[in-house]
């Protein structure tokens, strides 16, 4: 069995409705939902503000490509459209992290997958909301193992205070 974590965001259509969707098409795989965030958009193309949420998953077939799979195929089920990197999109689902039983993260350079994810570090969306359903969570950068708290202190400020909690929820 494999555990994932996944960050998923939308700017486009029913945002909430396109997050659901990822915890609806994951099932019973999905075992932590944390709260809704909206933020407004990273990497520099002018676009509206996201929801974001992370869910902790597990799968007891599921590998690191397996879960890449499943996420481009709930991607595409929503319409996403790759037409700008870092544009606005129906639905995101990236892979942060993914580890084994027994084991320490998962560590992969492929082009297709590289785990864990290579900016995942750098952006608050991903850190606030992965904080809040799992406090002591770590992840790998540069080949150390440091405590997702500790990176998000490492991040500015700003960053931080623009992922704002909703009251929206998502259902399991």
């Amino acid at each position: 069995m494999s555990r994932a974590v996944l960050s998923v965001g939308s700017n486009l259509g029913d945002r909430l409705a396109l997050l659901q969707s990822t915890v609806d098409g994951l099932g019973s795989a999905v075992r932590e939902v944390s709260g809704v965030y909206e933020t407004e958009a990273w990497g520099g193309v002018e676009q509206a503000p996201f929801l974001n949420a992370v869910l902790i998953v597990e799968d007891p077939a599921a590998d690191g490509p397996r879960w890449l799979r499943r996420a481009q195929q709930l991607e595409q089920a929503a319409g996403r459209v790759r037409a700008e990197r870092w544009g606005p999109r129906t639905l995101d689902v990236d892979v942060i992290s993914c580890r084994e039983p027994g084991a320490t993260e998962v560590l992969s350079d492929d082009p297709e997958l590289t785990l864990p994810h290579p900016r995942a570090h750098l952006r608050a969306f991903v850190m606030v909301p992965w904080l809040a359903v799992e406090p002591d969570a770590r992840l790998t950068v540069a080949g150390r193992r440091c405590a997702v708290a500790d990176l998000l202190d490492e991040l500015a400020p700003a960053d931080r205070a623009g992922v704002r909690l909703t009251d929206l929820v998502l259902q399991l």
